[in-house]
């Protein structure tokens, strides 16, 4: 008797093969023709936004880092060259009046900053008050402190890191550097008592900005105690954000008068 598997198989239809040679049944069932593509997984949108915030952040540093240099260095030429046209007119000009502060923009400036030290070209405008505005425009000038060589305690306020960086070197001063102040009349000569980076305090140690600074340790440095007319200099302790704040000292050793470029 046949064997009844033997039977069934020689029996089965056999499939023709495709134009190529190829067995039809193997390629599997047809994709219905119009069936939309499979929506991509939620892991690529993930990726996506990832990538999306990734560049937005660098963006950001990329605009803190340079950005803003290049703005506040634009912005300190601009009042710097505002300075230079209020104090020295041209010649059939009318001479100039007041105290030599200049209205800008960025708020009122009446002196400039020269660190030699630093540079023989550093000149840095100086602005009243230690607002976001003043400070991205030049160093800040604490209205409640003193006036430049007056009595008491001329204390100024600089960036670090970005918006110009003015007084990103600081820590490379050294006792006995000249600070020159610059207004109309008078150029004002200090001398640094503390190092550039001789202090360093929490941004809430107000007697830094008193019209005699007294150091409450007693082992700490300060101004010269017998000084009646000091500068103070201010500007963040690390070139990224922190509370802590450097602080350099110094007093006035003489008064010139300032002499209009020739």
């Amino acid at each position: 008797m046949p064997d009844p598997t033997t039977a069934t198989a020689s029996t089965s239809p056999t499939s023709a093969p495709g134009p190529d040679g190829d067995d039809p049944a193997a390629a599997g069932p047809a994709e219905p023709e119009g069936r939309s593509q499979r929506p991509r997984h939620w892991t690529f949108w993930a990726g996506l936004s990832l990538v999306v915030v990734g560049a937005t952040v660098l963006g950001w540093i990329a605009w803190q880092t340079w950005g803003t240099n290049v703005v506040s260095d634009r912005r300190q030429r601009e009042v710097l060259g505002q300075l230079e046209r209020a104090w020295d007119p041209p010649g059939d000009a009318p001479a100039p009046t007041g105290d030599g502060t200049v209205r800008t923009a960025y708020g009122a400036a009446g002196a400039v900053l020269r660190i030699p030290a630093l540079g023989e070209d550093y000149a840095v405008p100086v602005i009243e008050g230690v607002g976001d505005e003043a400070l991205a425009s030049g160093v800040g000038h604490f209205e409640d402190s003193a006036a430049p060589g007056g009595r008491g305690n001329y204390a100024l306020a600089g960036h670090r890191v970005t918006h110009g960086e003015p007084l990103r070197d600081m820590p490379d001063l050294e006792v006995g550097d000249e600070v020159v102040v610059e207004t109309r009349d008078r150029v004002f000569t200090y001398e640094l008592d503390t190092a550039g980076d001789g202090l360093r305090v929490p941004f809430t140690a107000g007697w830094v900005l008193g019209q005699r600074p007294r150091n409450p340790d007693p082992d700490g440095v300060g101004p010269t105690p017998d000084s009646r007319r000091l500068l103070t200099l201010t500007t963040c302790a690390e070139l990224f954000h922190t509370d802590d704040r450097l602080v350099a000292f110094g007093h006035l050793v003489s008064v010139d008068r300032r002499v209009v470029p020739g």
